[in-house]
């Protein structure tokens, strides 16, 4: 049987940090190495959703906050959602001697329609690893009204999502 591998030395990392995939979030991904903050892992689990690694996210979950039905959960969402985009707005700590951290973001998504994902998330330090705990969903953030639109349409945010 043939082996198959994924090109991927030059592409684009999909958590938006404008580094190649083979020297951001892939090493993470392949367990050669652990996110060092934070930040790193919110990063590095944005980047698992868009490439349906499901063990990944599950093993990136605190022990303490995983449930029998994550994987099927995950698989669902995975095979429904289409990842667009990913904005970090803010991480509290940013360091990795920290044990604690928050991170906010927006993740633009298409499903049945195009959405907007804006969560602030709780990720904790154990045994020197960090951890996603929990994600507190915010209100969606709206561009002023000639700004350009998050969904990326490329209109003005009053002439597509803006209405109403």
């Amino acid at each position: 049987m043939p082996v198959i591998f994924e090109v991927t030395s030059g592409l684009p990392c999909a958590c938006s940090s404008g580094k190649a995939y083979a020297v951001c979030c892939e090493p993470y991904l392949l367990r050669q190495a652990e996110p060092p903050t934070a930040e790193a892992l919110m990063r590095s689990r944005y980047t698992a959703y868009c490439r349906g690694k499901i063990d990944y996210l599950v093993a990136t979950r605190h022990p303490r906050q995983r449930r029998f039905d994550d994987r099927l959960t995950l698989s669902q969402s995975i095979k429904n959602t289409t990842w667009l985009g990913l904005t970090i707005l803010e991480t509290c700590q940013g360091q990795p001697a920290a044990d604690l951290d928050y991170v906010e973001f927006v993740a633009i998504y298409k499903g049945d329609e195009v959405g907007q994902l804006h969560e602030k998330s709780k990720f904790v330090k154990h045994q020197g690893r960090w951890f996603y705990w929990a994600g507190k969903l915010l209100p969606p953030l709206a561009p002023k009204r000639n700004e350009p639109c998050w969904c990326g349409s490329g209109k003005k945010f009053k002439q597509c999502h803006g209405k109403g």
